[in-house]
């Protein structure tokens, strides 16, 4: 019987990403590309992010797995499953036990440390795909800082809204440099990436891209002097558990009186707030 290689993947492989990883560092927003391999996970479903998961963490690191702010989502448990079952690893819940922390669409609530990395997965890397199809092209923008297409496709959305519409994949200067795409993390997510203490990398299965945003960089948004950047609003909502105002709230309905509630996104911290007002008690 064949053994399982640790972190599943050959060594070859992680050294690989691994290149890439520093590569995407040492130039902050810069897509890096990298051999992405197939895995028993659906394309799109987090692969990229979990490829440079699975080349960085090590025996000693507690592993937290998040999809689109839960721990307990159907994705989240199998690929924590896939990585404990080939590392042995612990797991947690608790973004502050965590030494690596895998999100598909979410950064944590609780502000990331300088001794954990957060990887992100990506669908589409390229934050000037919907004005260019060709690849060539985009990575001549790149080069060339010419950034115009980007600010047009916020400046059309302010034309028909009368503010920029785009909820996710908000486009980010990186270092005063590169233009790159956060992931569909909620614009909400954005201003956690500027001057994070952590390491923050971003993985693209599908595109074969590894990016990186370095602790303590300098990443904004893209906005317009008289039209700047701001995050989604939930004035006069909270949780209807926690009572919090100053988190990302998913809209729910119930479904036998019609009535519409906010819940905190962040599952892991909705419960530890929950529990803290419960030993208070």
């Amino acid at each position: 019987m064949m053994s399982v290689p640790f972190a599943l993947l050959d060594e070859q492989s992680k050294r690989e990403i691994r290149r890439a990883v520093l590569k995407g560092i040492s130039i902050p927003g810069y897509q890096v590309p990298f051999a992405s391999r197939e895995l028993p996970i659906a394309r799109g479903w987090g692969t990229g992010g979990l490829q440079v998961t699975l080349a960085l963490i090590g025996k000693e690191d507690v592993l937290k797995v998040i999809d689109q702010g839960s721990d307990d989502s159907v994705n989240a448990v199998n690929i924590k499953k896939l990585v404990q079952n080939t590392t042995g690893v612990d797991t947690t819940i608790r973004t502050q036990e965590a030494t690596l922390i895998q999100s598909r669409h979410r950064i944590p609530e609780v502000p990331l440390r300088a001794d954990q990395i957060l990887v992100l997965q990506v669908p589409e890397p390229e934050p000037l795909r919907q004005i260019e199809h060709s690849e060539y092209k985009t990575k001549r923008y790149h080069a060339e800082k010419e950034y115009s297409g980007a600010y047009l496709m916020l400046f059309e959305q302010i034309m028909r809204y009368n503010q920029t519409s785009q909820g996710a994949d908000y486009p980010v200067m990186v270092n005063g440099r590169y233009v790159m795409n956060p992931s569909p993390i909620p614009r909400f997510d954005n201003p956690k990436i500027n001057n994070s203490d952590a390491l923050i990398l971003f993985g693209a299965g599908r595109e074969k891209k590894i990016y990186a945003v370095p602790p303590h960089t300098h990443v904004v948004s893209l906005a317009f002097d008289d039209y700047p950047f701001v995050v989604e609003q939930f004035v006069g909502k909270a949780c209807r558990e926690t009572g919090l105002k100053n988190v990302f709230l998913d809209e729910l309905t119930n479904e036998v009186t019609g009535e519409k509630y906010y819940m905190t996104n962040d599952t892991s911290y909705m419960d530890e707030i929950l529990q803290q007002k419960a030993a208070t008690k």
